[in-house]
């Protein structure tokens, strides 16, 4: 055995047992204590599924029988564990998490001291080998409890920290945790913000997930936060994945927001913080951040999607803010991390600076710079391979084409450009469209997809 397939792109994600399991996450946990030497300390937290706190005994009995000394933040959100790596609490995080993906998953994220990601190419790649030397080895059969402690206070400090809480008007909105992680870590933000009126929707944590899996891109769940908007006529909707380390926005109808647009909200706050800065864009869909981050006197870089390699570029540029339109949005002031709060509060203070709702903000950037939803298709030979044998035709279909991640396709003429590219974490072509107007955007979608759907692809739901 070469190879473990719960090591995907840049953190390990799998099916639970056969991909991955207790006995697994041991020898993981021994095997990272190797590859990271100079980390003594190790904190540990895990979101809301029936497999994660066996996974987190399991991986921290590892650790410690590398000498690595491990504490459990408990249930928490993937951001948790970054505020704690990079605050300086251990000398490594673990996040016990699938974050939205399907139930029968489970799986780890991890951040060096500082927040820092693993190396992909060093230290991520050596961390698999370093696992597969070990799979012959005994594993214990049951995994002691973890010491629990509370950080929670000091990351909510962190956070409030970063705005003027006195900029956010009095209003009501809904808050939709999923049954995942986010509910009590909300709660505890929440309730420094007295001047709002808070709607809570799906609010427990319950790994058996029973409003669906929290991943609100999922269009069928979309209804229990759009309904509760329109129920309490609140000014906006906030809803979040498994681990929380993404939220997504409902404007005060119910309309359900493209991150793409949030992302671009999300620069302009940042450079009102850091003018001039440069700032880490997703090369999927651009137009509309390119144009408020240069208008706004700053520069636009871009890096391949994952925070595998956005904070590497971040750190590289000492960039403030990277986003991407799957709404992982990473902040230099969080410790270069992904937050699926921090945007909450940093878009509730732009509004309120602005004196607009959601609503009115988005409209003007859907007329100027409309885009189509992310497309996703199965296709019947790996994702990247079908994509290959596509190029000639679709490379047909523009003057213009580059290769960062994935196809990116460009007609300015035509005034339109797509990236099209396959998924780190299943087995899905994913395609983005964006244009000059929303009669190009319907006409080069259209184009692309039958070009897609004719070699063999079906039509997926949302990631």
């Amino acid at each position: 055995m070469t190879s473990l397939s719960c090591f995907k792109a840049y953190d390990i994600r799998g099916k639970q047992p056969e991909e991955l399991n207790p006995t697994l996450a041991y020898h993981l946990g021994a095997a990272l204590a190797t590859v990271l030497p100079s980390a003594k300390t190790a904190m540990l937290g895990m979101d809301s599924r029936a497999t994660s706190p066996q996974l987190l005994a399991a991986f921290a009995a590892g650790l410690a029988g590398q000498s690595v000394a491990c504490q459990s933040l408990g249930l928490c959100g993937t951001e948790e564990v970054y505020h704690a790596a990079g605050s300086g609490a251990c000398g490594v995080g673990i996040m016990v998490t699938a974050s939205h993906n399907p139930i029968e998953y489970n799986g780890f994220k991890v951040a060096k001291h500082g927040g820092e990601p693993l190396d992909l190419a060093q230290e991520f790649a050596a961390w698999q080998q370093a696992t597969l030397a070990r799979l012959a080895e005994p594993a214990p059969e049951s995994f002691p409890a973890v010491p629990t402690v509370s950080l929670r206070a000091a990351y909510v400090n962190h956070l409030l920290g970063l705005i003027n809480p006195a900029n956010i008007p009095a209003q009501k909105i809904v808050i939709n945790a999923g049954n995942g992680a986010a509910g009590p870590t909300a709660d505890a933000i929440l309730a420094r913000l007295p001047q709002l009126d808070v709607v809570r929707v799906h609010h427990e944590p319950d790994g058996t997930f029973p409003n669906g899996i929290p991943n609100p891109l999922l269009v069928e769940n979309r209804a229990s936060t759009a309904n509760a908007v329109k129920a309490a006529n609140a000014s906006l909707g906030v809803a979040w994945d498994g681990d929380f380390d993404r939220c997504f926005f409902y404007d005060g109808q119910g309309n359900f927001i493209s991150s793409y647009y949030i992302a671009t909200f999300m620069a302009e706050a940042v450079l009102a913080r850091h003018p001039g800065a440069p700032i880490v864009l997703d090369p999927r869909l651009y137009w509309a951040t390119q144009a408020a981050v240069e208008g706004a006197g700053g520069s636009a870089h871009f890096a391949r999607v994952g925070h595998g390699f956005i904070k590497p570029k971040m750190r590289e540029l000492n960039s403030p803010f990277a986003g991407e339109i799957s709404s992982h949005f990473y902040f230099r002031e969080f410790f270069t991390c992904d937050s699926g709060m921090l945007p909450m509060l940093l878009l509730l203070e732009l509004l309120g600076k602005r004196g607009q709702t959601l609503a009115q903000a988005v409209g003007e950037l859907q007329r100027t710079f409309p885009a189509g939803e992310e497309l996703n298709f199965r296709t019947p030979t790996p994702a990247k391979q079908y994509l290959a044998a596509l190029e000639p035709q679709l490379l047909a279909m523009a003057p213009a084409h580059e290769r960062l991640d994935g196809l990116s396709l460009t007609h300015q003429a035509a005034g339109w450009r797509a990236n099209i590219r396959g998924s780190s974490n299943e087995p899905l072509l994913r395609l983005n469209v964006e244009a000059r107007s929303s009669a190009t955007l319907q006409q080069a979608e259209h184009a692309l997809v039958a070009a897609i759907l004719a070699a063999g692809a079906t039509a997926e739901g949302g990631h």
